[in-house]
């Protein structure tokens, strides 16, 4: 892996086997936003921001946002803060989304976490 700054692109990016991986904020936002099917106005809705707040984040260089408004964000999109601000490409988006579901597992009550166990039981294995 190497970091490369080519003019033709907005940021320095990181290359692995040749390919440009997304490590940067605003990239990693936009990407999971429209995954989502999220407008701008929608996250900014969500997350208590504008809409010209999260543009700037999108594509201004380097953004500068809050830690707040970094987990507002992270918490709406379905991952943690920790993802979007890595910049090395070392977590992935599954990963992200796995550890803000543990997160959120950690903060409930036994009740609920004992039927989450329960209905996972009854899936079984997936082999």
């Amino acid at each position: 892996m190497r970091l490369v700054k080519i003019e033709k692109y907005r940021y320095s990016e990181l290359y692995c086997g040749g390919n440009p991986l997304v490590t940067s904020l605003g990239d990693k936002i936009r990407k999971l936003r429209k995954d989502k099917g999220f407008t701008l106005d929608r996250l900014a809705e969500l997350t208590d921001s504008s809409k010209s707040y999260i543009w700037e984040l999108e594509n201004k260089s380097p953004p500068r946002p809050s830690a707040d408004k970094v987990a507002r964000i992270a918490a709406a999109l379905g991952v943690t803060a920790d993802y979007l601000l890595d910049t090395t490409a070392s977590l992935e988006v599954v990963d992200a989304k796995d550890e803000a579901f543990y997160r959120k597992y950690r903060q409930m009550e036994p009740t609920t976490k004992d039927k989450i166990r329960r209905m996972v039981d009854l899936w079984g294995d997936d082999e």
